[in-house]
């Protein structure tokens, strides 16, 4: 549609043919969508395949082993030099796989990710994903809200939206229905566009409703659309790690290289002999498989939390998780099911509790004391209902009620249902002429509604706000003064009602003369201010019970040493009773009371704090620099549009996948699609067991390297020859090394992982304790594979000593792998049998070598010869070395710590 910003909002309807009240037709919208496609924009042309395989060459080290091929050919090793190239196409192949696996696995968490659009058709209201709109959809807007395509405001209450994607502008824009004026050719700046949202801005406030106008690359963002394709994720701090590990392995490979070269050449060995030493050394020295089993793992676990309800947005949120050290929660929907439930109402004096759970509209409104009539009750609801926008949806899956809009609100409507009030009819009889949509900073909702020439004027929100903003009071016997006998009367049902864990929403009103003019930017200020002299009409108590598993969740992420800290704007009793249910421990502190807290105060108490209630976001965000000033990892949760501030300044930001705004899920490093707390507990045990699947691997396959780089420079000290060919060193590295570690990849956690301390984030995955344990580790297999060589040639001749080292060199990585599964505690566990992969690759491994000593035609390509059972036994013996030495250190360990 041309310039809809210059037409009426009335003009712009008729002209996409659509009724505001009724929306389109599910016809209309489905032909509209055949002729003009999906609300999508044009995705990133992909990378060809054919130059992502080449993509798999460009590493520093597969350029090691290319050069170390040609090096081989140079010299008339033709043998080695197919090899190498047809391992490294082998390697290729593995990378390009994996790599697509990956990608697949991406593609598959964004289809989860698809934006959803509250939208009008039929007469009635609907979720549907965003890219099912077409150009005359009506889209329903709120705070926190992204627009999901361009369109022309019919409705703007207090609307302002963040453009700054768009535009640049950093402050969000004041949004109306007015077109904007210009003169006859003149282009208007589309930040002057008032009366129009753009698609993938953000409603940083207020209420509207949006006709449609352009869809897809139809749009501003669509039109600009390879301007804010984004680039490639950079590279996670473990990538960094280990790719800067890779490159000094390399470089150590470099200089033992060096070393041999020199000694080699002061005793005057011919150089063809020299070359292919070299070869076999260079190859020695490449971890190959170690980029494929990390980018493998890593995609692996993100899939696995997927499935659990935690999709991670970035592979950085996978080091973060495992971390953690405190979580910060909301409350609601979070830490509770968030099937809001009104139980209890305080009117005219009287006290009512409120049968039925969840959304389901069946149930009754009973009087606590005998005597009293529940038939008023509908006086105080038909306020709730009126200053409320969310609706009764029709039964889901299962036949299960459910709402549409604010949760808390349709606790209000389904209890109006239980008075007998039919919301729609009562919201037609008395239609809105103006509103005040909540915010978090005023604490209350306002409609305004025509009343016999005047204006009734119906709020919504905290207790306290409201009580302070009255001064008349609605009785059995009719209005009265609110005196402090009454503010105090009122008080303490509030405080009796949240002592109960219910959040307790008073309802007040008043008349008017007149409202503010419409359109003046003020509106919403100027009517704020005339709201004092209310009248209150009473109290609903609302409960929100604790998700079943979220105390187990809770104790679990204690034991794990992650403190867990409530953060709700509920009443200071509300948070606290719910807190004592669940487990949370720490002191209770409000809002005002941080206020009021310097920063070096909230620093020195944020550790024994447990609930912050009657919080602004502002607030979290001071929490979590306090958290972080301290050396904490925190993870913090939100699903508001002002929560986004906080989400940044985490470690890891939590967005909520069902409440949450499109602006939270945006700013969040990982979206719960179940909003549920124990997902998140969920995720750092499977963060921890990612981290430690990713050291087992690796420090198994560096181990491989530092021993075959040993074993050959002992034998140049000792004299000895080559312990490896250059073939041999590959099939150890990819074929016998490969399937074990990526069966270390995904090993199932171990015992005990959620009992240990979080991993402090400066902690570098091959720390000095590590290293030294790789060192040790590589010692005992050069001297073993060497002490095999040595002996074995004076018993068995060098054919037979250089197969035998081969082999045992080839066993100790079985060895190997059970010592990476258990730093710390013996091998000999139950956990020893539970992950089946890694011994099927055992097996795998131990039928390739078989073939690969006995098999008579695979002989002449890794230059072996068949052994005796005898020689097979001396060589798993001696393999087993390297099991019985970390086996004996760790028992004398265990022993000192007794004493």
């Amino acid at each position: 549609m041309r310039d809809p910003h210059l037409q009426s909002a009335t003009a712009v309807a008729e002209s996409l043919g659509v009724n505001s009240a009724q929306g389109l037709g599910e016809t209309e919208v489905a032909r509209r969508r055949e002729l003009i496609g999906e609300n999508r924009l044009a995705e990133r042309p992909r990378r060809p395949g054919w130059l992502r395989f080449l993509d798999q060459f460009r590493s520093l080290l597969i350029l090691i082993l290319l050069g170390a091929a040609v090096l081989a050919g140079v010299v008339g090793d033709l043998k080695d030099t197919i090899v190498i190239l047809i391992v490294l196409l082998i390697n290729a192949v593995i990378g390009f796989v994996q790599e697509n696996r990956a990608e697949r696995s991406l593609e598959a968490l964004r289809d989860m990710l698809v934006p959803t659009a509250r939208v009008r058709r039929d007469g009635s209201v609907r979720v549907v994903g965003a890219v099912e709109l077409v150009p005359g959809d009506l889209v329903l807007l709120e705070a926190g809200d992204r627009v999901p395509a361009d369109g022309r405001f019919l409705v703007a209450e207090s609307v302002e939206i963040d453009e700054s994607a768009l535009t640049g502008e950093s402050q969000p824009v004041a949004k109306d229905t007015l077109p904007v004026g210009a003169a006859p050719g003149e282009k208007v700046p589309l930040a002057d566009r008032t009366g129009m949202g753009y698609m993938n801005t953000a409603l940083t406030r207020g209420r509207a409703e949006l006709v449609v106008t352009a869809t897809g690359a139809q749009t501003e963002v669509g039109a600009i659309a390879e301007l804010l394709a984004s680039g490639e994720e950079p590279k996670s701090p473990l990538q960094v790690q280990l790719d800067s590990l890779g490159k000094r392995i390399a470089l150590i490979g470099g200089i033992a290289i060096a070393i041999y070269v020199t000694i080699a050449l002061v005793r005057g060995e011919p150089l063809g002999e020299l070359a292919l030493t070299a070869v076999a050394l260079a190859v020695a020295t490449v971890p190959e498989g170690l980029p494929a089993v990390l980018a493998l793992t890593l995609a692996l676990g993100v899939g696995r939390m997927a499935r659990r309800g935690a999709i991670v947005k970035r592979l950085a949120s996978v080091e973060t998780l495992g971390s953690a050290t405190v979580i910060c929660s909301d409350k609601t929907g979070t830490l509770t099911l968030n099937q809001m439930t009104a139980r209890a109402l305080v009117f005219a004096g009287q006290r009512m509790r409120i049968d039925g759970e969840g959304y389901s509209p069946t149930g009754s409104i009973i009087a606590e004391t005998a005597g009293q009539r529940t038939g008023d009750a509908g006086r105080l609801l038909e306020p709730f209902v009126l200053c409320s926008d969310a609706v009764l949806a029709a039964p889901g899956e299962g036949g299960r009620a459910g709402i549409v809009g604010d949760p808390t609100e349709g606790a209000l409507v389904v209890a109006a249902v239980k008075a007998g009030i039919d919301a729609p009819t009562l919201r037609a009889a008395h239609p809105r002429v103006a509103e005040l949509p909540f915010d978090s900073a005023r604490k209350f909702m306002v409609t305004a509604h025509e009343e016999d020439g005047r204006i009734r004027v119906y709020l919504k929100g905290a207790p306290d706000v409201l009580l302070a903003r009255s001064t008349a009071l609605l009785t059995a016997e009719g209005v009265r003064d609110l005196d402090a006998a009454g503010r105090d009367q009122l008080a303490s049902e509030v405080t009796a009602l949240a002592s109960r864990g219910l959040r307790v929403l008073a309802a007040a009103t008043t008349l008017m003369d007149d409202l503010p003019a419409a359109g003046d930017p003020s509106n919403a200020d100027a009517l704020e201010h005339r709201l004092t002299g209310l009248t209150l009409l009473g109290l609903v108590g609302i409960a929100d019970p604790p998700r079943p598993q979220a105390k187990d969740a809770i104790a679990l992420a204690h034991r794990a040493g992650v403190s867990v800290k409530m953060i709700t704007g509920d009443h200071r009793d509300t948070a606290a009773a719910i807190a004592r249910e669940l487990g949370i421990r720490g002191e209770v502190v409000t809002g005002a009371e941080l206020d009021r807290m310097a920063p070096e105060e909230l620093s020195e108490r944020v550790e024994s704090i447990g609930v912050f209630a009657r919080v602004a976001p502002e607030h979290k965000v001071a929490i979590v620099g306090a958290l972080t000033a301290l050396g904490h990892v925190t993870a913090m949760t939100g699903d508001g549009v002002n929560d986004a501030a906080a989400l940044r300044a985490a470690h890891m930001g939590v967005a909520m996948g069902i409440t949450g705004t499109e602006v939270t899920k945006e700013a969040g490093d990982m979206i719960l699609t179940d909003d549920d707390f124990a997902t998140i507990v969920a995720s750092v045990h499977e963060g921890r067991s990612i981290y430690d699947n990713v050291v087992k691997f690796v420090r198994f396959q560096l181990s491989t390297n530092i021993g075959a780089i040993l074993s050959f420079l002992g034998a140049t000290v000792a004299g000895l020859p080559a312990p490896l060919t250059a073939i041999q060193v590959l099939w150890v590295n990819i074929i016998m090394d490969g399937p074990p570690a990526m069966a270390l990849g995904v090993d199932p956690a171990r015992p005990g992982l959620m009992d240990e301390p979080p991993r402090r984030a400066t902690d570098r995955i091959l720390d000095r304790t590590r290293l030294l344990r790789m060192l040790r580790a590589g010692a005992v297999m050069a001297a073993g594979t060497l002490s095999v060589l040595t002996l074995a040639e004076g018993a068995y001749g060098a054919a037979v000593a250089s197969t035998m080292a081969f082999t045992t060199f080839v066993l100790f990585q079985f060895f190997n792998a059970l010592n990476a599964r258990a730093e710390r505690q013996t091998v000999f566990t139950r956990h020893l049998f539970t992950n089946r992969w890694l011994w099927i690759s055992f097996a795998a491994v131990l039928v390739l070598q078989v073939l690969a000593v006995q098999l008579a035609p695979l002989q002449g390509i890794f230059d072996t010869t068949s052994l005796s059972a005898t020689q097979w036994l001396i060589c798993l013996a001696v393999a087993s070395c390297v099991l019985v030495v970390e086996e004996t250190i760790k028992l004398a360990h265990r022993a000192g710590r007794k004493r």
